[in-house]
Parts: structure tokens; C-alpha cells; sequence
């Protein structure tokens, strides 16, 4: 199975940045990040998957977000940019090899880390 190792999770004020990582055990053609929210059902974001060297984006986050991943580090990247209360939640990591991976659905994927807690404040 695949096992990832997250950072980059923390508390900021609205409109700031941060920038999520995710290493994975070992490579999967698609890998994404995903948001759970309090309340709220699991929320794809964005997708990357390496053999089409695509990237597909949730609307709420499209503009603002950017998907990008290291192969020879196995590792993904999400920069987040201006940055709203709305966004807050549990930020993870996924793996698999979706047919559609712009569905952006979380039972597409067959692994997933345990996230790391966003907070923006006004």
C-alpha cells in the first residue's frame, strides 16, 4: 500500500498562502489532494496525474490553487494562495489511478494520508 508522510498544514489569516507537501511511498500515476471540512463531505481539489501530464482543479479552488509533484521525489505540492475562511479543514493526500481522475472523486483513489489541519482566520 501506499504510505505518505504530509506537511505544510498550519493557521493563517485571509488571503495569505500556504503551501501543502505530500510524499508518497512510492509512485502512482495519479495523486490529489482532498478537503474534509467540519460538517462537510470530502472535497476532491485538484488531481495530477503524470501519465497524461495533466492537472485538474475543483471551481472553488481553480485560480487559487496549484497542483504540481516531484517523480524522482514521489512527492506532491499544493500551493494555496489568497486563502479564505472557507477554506479551512483536514487537507490529505490521495493515490490511484482513477479512469477519470477529473472527477475529483474520493472513491477513485485506493490510498490516502491522515492530512494536516488548515485554519484561515479573518
Amino acid at each position: 500500500p501506499v504510505q505518505f508522510a504530509e506537511s505544510g498544514g498550519g493557521s493563517v489569516q485571509t488571503v495569505e498562502s500556504l503551501t501543502l507537501s505530500c510524499i508518497a511511498s512510492r509512485y502512482t500515476n495519479c495523486m490529489s489532494c482532498f478537503r474534509r471540512a467540519p460538517g462537510q463531505s470530502d472535497e476532491g481539489l485538484a488531481a495530477d496525474c503524470r501519465r497524461s501530464n495533466t492537472q485538474d482543479y475543483a471551481a472553488p479552488v481553480e485560480g487559487r490553487f496549484t497542483i504540481s509533484r516531484d517523480n524522482v521525489a514521489n512527492t506532491l505540492n499544493l500551493k494555496m494562495t489568497n486563502l479564505t475562511p472557507e477554506d479551512s479543514g483536514v487537507y490529505y493526500c490521495a493515490a490511484g489511478d482513477p479512469r477519470d481522475f477529473t472527477r475529483l472523486r474520493r472513491d477513485d483513489y485506493i490510498a490516502f494520508g491522515q492530512g494536516t489541519q488548515v485554519i484561515v482566520s479573518t
